[in-house]
């Protein structure tokens, strides 16, 4: 009486695992797309500003979540068959994709806490010399259009301010037109309106384009850690769910031998 019993309450416990497999597999491919939607959404939203980085680590953040949200997709499709189909082996395989999975997006979540700590000291001395030096420059095009579309949806103008301008290699040439800003710096853009930087037509905001970007910038390594972090936490509760379930089913199949 009390084996049968006892295999009643193993097969009500095999069964809810089964069932929480499942619920957790809906919630990881929601958790799937958040990851991939973030790490889309970090690239495309501002791609344009990633060229003022000096370093490529907020780039590689977001990478390594789209890499992630990837898979999600394909694991969540194995881990529903592995649940149906009760094999050992295939959740075994499933087991390991959530590990990988969790380390990955562990990876991105601390790769963008770390950035996010520097993030202020990197813009401080490398943007104003990328500006002043790259802008409108033969081959810099890509850094001309990410300085003017900073300047133009921030309404800010220079790095610190308006002033940082007296120093570019533009400013100073003949090309600028006698411009003392570029023309991405006036509240209403029109031809040469760059050659005045009374506050009445260019942006004087206080902190300049650093202060901006770096809020930007901010917000979005937030989310990435956040999301990254919170979804590993959610695989990792995967895997236990996934160990246990392996254990009864390999004690079943013991208990069947044994009999």
């Amino acid at each position: 009486m009390s084996m049968a019993y006892k295999d009643d309450e193993e097969d009500w416990l095999t069964v809810c695992l089964k069932y929480l497999l499942f619920l957790f597999n809906f919630l990881f491919w929601v958790g799937g797309a958040a990851v991939l939607g973030v790490g889309v959404w970090t690239l495309v939203e501002k791609s344009d500003y990633l060229s003022l980085l000096a370093s490529s680590t907020f780039a590689v953040s977001a990478y390594i979540l789209i890499l992630a949200g990837g898979l999600v997709v394909v694991t969540g499709f194995l881990g529903c068959c592995a649940v149906i189909r009760e094999q050992r082996s295939c959740l075994s395989t499933y087991f390991f994709f959530l590990l990988l999975i969790f380390l990955i997006e562990l990876v991105a979540g601390v790769l963008a806490y770390v950035y996010y700590q520097r993030l202020s000291d990197e813009l401080k001395e490398h943007l104003n010399q990328t500006m002043t030096e790259n802008y409108a420059q033969p081959g810099k095009e890509t850094i001309t259009s990410a300085v003017d579309r900073l300047q133009q949806d921030f309404k800010c103008c220079g790095s610190n301010n308006s002033q940082d301008w007296t120093l570019s290699v533009y400013i100073r040439s003949e090309r600028s037109g006698g411009r003392v800003v570029p023309d991405s710096c006036c509240k209403t853009i029109t031809a040469d309106c760059g050659r005045r930087d009374h506050p009445s037509n260019i942006y004087k905001v206080e902190g300049g384009c650093i202060t901006k970007l770096e809020q930007f910038l901010a917000d979005h390594l937030l989310v990435i850690g956040a999301v990254g972090i919170g979804v590993a936490c959610l695989q990792l509760a995967g895997a236990l769910l996934t160990a246990c379930f392996i254990y009864l089913l390999y004690k079943e199949e013991e208990e069947d031998f044994g009999a």
